[in-house]
């Protein structure tokens, strides 16, 4: 159980790196980095936009937006970025 843990930990920080890196990569167009800093934006503000205390969808809310957010900034970087930054 404990190694489990761990490679989740270390696959997280390996995503959150890589993550970084193509937010300061300067071949990422402007559109991703935009969605980068909104997914950020959204895991750290203080309040949801969905209140949590709607059933089911305000506690699923950061489980559907943070990924959509991430899936469209890489789908708007060009390949040759991402396997950049995910050889680093």
């Amino acid at each position: 159980m404990l190694d489990k843990l761990k490679q989740i930990a270390n696959k997280l920080k390996s995503e959150f790196v890589f993550y970084r890196h193509l937010q300061q990569h300067t071949d990422t167009p402007l559109i991703a980095k935009l969605l980068l800093w909104m997914a950020l934006a959204y895991i750290v503000m203080p309040f949801d936009l969905i209140p949590d205390f709607i059933p089911v969808i305000g506690q699923l809310d950061e489980l559907v937006i943070i990924p959509l957010l991430l899936y469209c900034a890489l789908k708007l970087t060009p390949q040759s970025v991402i396997d950049a930054c995910r050889a680093k």
